[in-house]
């Protein structure tokens, strides 16, 4: 088993405890919170081993999950690389496109595996129409939360619409060509809403709205590909696959057949891909275990974190260019 410990024990940080504990693949050693209070606090109340010193913990573990405010993801990232300990790092992986593009140089140069906390990659609705979505050229994605004021220290962008910037590059396999986003802020010094269109060389479009200060969740994605619909609910674990296929000489009664102006018939297809239930953030901590042990490539690498932090902050700097005309 691979000897584990955790540093951020914040809201994500007690399930990330609770899990780490859980998991066959780990050996839960204990934790480090830069609050000493709560540190001791939560070792009273759930039994979890509290290191008030870091360096200690550091040193009786194989795995670190950095839990804490991305503000300090970078620092505890290059203690983990000094010590050589492999780390799992929640997302946006740092601040800076600079911080990130130095972790991955260390890592590679270190041989230490990381992987970037993208849990959405491990939604069973996306699991079950992953191998549905190919090349599509149109994406229409809405991720809408109700107004919480944890987060709203950070724009919404990094907050919630990074989650579906690393969806949109694990799909598209072609580079960005042009990006185009306006944001408002409402409630917050940040933008709290904000909406962005990206345009891929190969000629797919997504456009993708964010905002934490609606009257209703949502967090549903939309992919239109030749011939094809795939719906895929976030939030609901739902998906939905419409397909048309040429129709056969003689339809039945209950087949759909529609026909164009040019006279050709197309029987369209539902489909409801089978949702198997999980526990996202688990098969993610366990998706790293499973890389360290058998020396495999992990799920979401840090190439993706970087990638999805840059087009992420390309966005916010779209924002405020905008904002100040």
């Amino acid at each position: 088993m691979i000897k584990a410990g955790l540093v951020g024990a914040g809201h994500l940080g007690k399930i990330h405890l609770k899990l780490l504990n859980q998991s066959e693949h780990y050996e839960f050693v204990g934790f480090h919170d830069a609050d000493p209070e709560n540190g001791r606090k939560l070792e009273a109340e759930l039994g979890y081993r509290f290191f008030e010193d870091f360096d200690e913990l550091l040193e009786q573990v194989d795995m670190l999950d950095i839990v804490t405010p991305t503000l300090y993801h970078y620092q505890y990232a290059l203690k983990a690389i000094e010590k050589k300990k492999h780390f799992f790092i929640e997302k946006p992986i740092t601040q800076t496109l600079e911080q990130a593009k130095e972790i991955l140089e260390l890592c590679t140069t270190h041989g230490i595996k990381a992987q970037v906390g993208h849990v959405e990659r491990f939604n069973p609705a996306f699991i079950a129409t992953r191998n549905y979505i190919q090349n599509p050229m149109f994406i229409e994605i809405h991720r809408l939360a109700e107004f919480n004021p944890r987060g709203t220290d950070v724009s919404v962008v990094l907050d919630l619409m990074i989650h579906d910037l690393d969806i949109l590059l694990s799909i598209v396999k072609s580079k960005v060509k042009n990006i185009h986003a306006s944001g408002v802020c409402v409630v917050s010094k940040t933008p709290d809403i904000t909406n962005a269109r990206i345009e891929f060389e190969n000629g797919c479009v997504a456009n993708l709205t964010t905002s934490r200060i609606s009257m209703k969740a949502m967090r549903k994605s939309r992919f239109f590909q030749r011939d094809a619909y795939i719906s895929v609910d976030f939030l609901e674990k739902k998906a939905e696959v419409i397909r048309m296929k040429e129709a056969p000489e003689n339809p039945s009664d209950f087949d759909m057949i529609i026909e164009n102006s040019e006279g050709e018939k197309n029987q369209i297809f539902f489909e409801y891909p089978k949702i198997e239930s999980n526990n996202a953030i688990l098969d993610e901590l366990n998706a790293f275990a499973q890389a360290i042990a058998s020396d495999r490539e992990v799920e979401v690498s840090l190439e993706d974190g970087t990638e999805a932090l840059k087009i992420a902050l390309k966005i916010m700097d779209l924002i405020q260019d905008t904002s100040t005309i």
